[in-house]
């Protein structure tokens, strides 16, 4: 029966849905299918509220793994093997199983758990466990059960037409499936905080499209490449998206000639969630995400964020304002874009900085320095030299 490599796939928070639990079932399965469309042979299907991945033995079940687990909307995944739901198949696989782990890991204790999800199974869960165990040390003499801290936690799935063992499982990034949660627009920068702020708007089931600001010549084609490749290692998360890059540098200057020093950063932000607002507007997504953090920096005080919102009517989703930063550090190095985001380059925030940031900007006074410049000529200029780029998944 155990011809194909088997996954069993566990939907964590999609199981909790109601009326729309097969909606999000099926998107998740789409999901797996296009993070494994790399590896032949492989089929996934749902069944009784688990997605199972069935692969040809030849394939490697680590990558399998790592590409499954990668999928927003996985909690986790158990690497099985299947019998007959009959107790005499059921035991016999156990014990194959079993054997198969002493002769490769040297396992010397187990503990059997079983679980009965068809209620008309005719023995009851506890002493499934209780006669499969018993047959395991029959089978295996060198095997004695703790059930305190066993080498091998064994369990037993018995289902309608399958019963599934397996041992440990693999922990996904759990969430909600891509695309169940419309779509956002994020400023994408080259340090620690967007690309995670990005990632865990993903993993709430939003679809992204990124706007990344730099200020050529000022900063290098060197650093708009590192944000690309963040791009990507995002895009392995979140499936292939567009990246529009436009040239602040325009609006820097101006701002510089024509604002007090102390306002040049809050004003360069406002005009950036403008001109992100703009475009999202044009690509259908439905707010703005930013990798914004209270108190972090000056344009990131309570006030500051005020001031900030009041430049666009499109909600921001700030899905890091209230970490630590060693959390969100830790959190990239987990996902994989840490090691890019601290390569050190320049970027369009670190251009014309002066040296004392207003901390606390009032909302009249940043309305009357804005009022100096052809905002909407500035903006229109920048959203209308948008180079768009397709980031794809490497």
């Amino acid at each position: 029966m155990n011809e194909q490599n088997i996954l069993i796939v566990r939907c964590g928070e999609v199981a909790l849905k109601g009326m729309n639990k097969p909606y999000f079932e099926r998107m998740l399965a789409d999901r797996i299918r296009t993070n494994l469309r790399g590896f032949e042979g492989v089929d996934v299907k749902r069944h009784e509220g688990l997605i199972f991945v069935r692969a040809d033995k030849r394939l490697s079940m680590d990558a399998i793994i790592k590409e499954t687990t990668k999928v927003f909307g996985v909690a986790s995944v158990s690497k099985a093997i299947e019998a007959e739901p009959e107790l005499d198949k059921i035991s016999e696989a156990a014990v194959g199983y079993m054997t198969e782990l002493i002769n490769t890991r040297g396992v010397k204790t187990f503990k059997v758990e079983a679980k009965r999800a068809d209620k008309n199974f005719p023995v009851k869960s506890p002493e499934i466990g209780r006669i499969i165990g018993a047959k395991i040390l029959i089978g295996c003499k060198v095997l004695k059960v703790d059930v305190h801290d066993p080498d091998v936690l064994l369990h037993v799935d018995v289902r309608h037409d399958r019963t599934y063992i397996y041992e440990g499982k693999v922990s996904g990034f759990g969430g909600l499936p891509l695309g169940t949660n419309g779509k956002g627009m994020v400023l994408l920068s080259g340090g620690i905080d967007s690309p995670v702020a990005a990632w865990m708007m993903a993993k709430r089931g939003m679809l992204i499209e990124a706007v990344h600001f730099h200020s050529y010549p000022y900063t290098s084609p060197r650093a708009q490449q590192k944000v690309e490749e963040l791009a990507g290692i995002l895009a392995s998360y979140c499936g292939r998206f567009k990246m529009h890059v436009i040239n602040l540098l325009p609006i820097q200057e101006q701002i510089v000639m024509n604002c007090p020093e102390e306002e040049t950063t809050i004003l360069v932000r406002r005009f950036m969630m403008k001109i992100a607002e703009r475009i999202a507007e044009k690509r259908d997504c439905m707010m703005l995400i930013t990798g914004e953090n209270l108190g972090q920096v000056a344009s990131q005080t309570a006030e500051a964020l005020v001031v900030t919102d009041a430049s666009v009517t499109k909600p921001v989703m700030r899905p890091l304002i209230a970490m630590d930063k060693v959390d969100i550090m830790e959190k990239a190095k987990e996902i994989g874009t840490y090691e890019k985001s601290i390569e050190p380059y320049e970027d369009c925030c670190t251009v014309f900085l002066p040296k004392h940031p207003t901390t606390k900007p009032r909302l009249e006074r940043i309305l009357a320095s804005e009022s100096k410049l052809d905002a909407e000529g500035l903006i229109e200029a920048a959203v209308n030299s948008a180079e768009v780029i397709n980031i794809d998944v490497k």
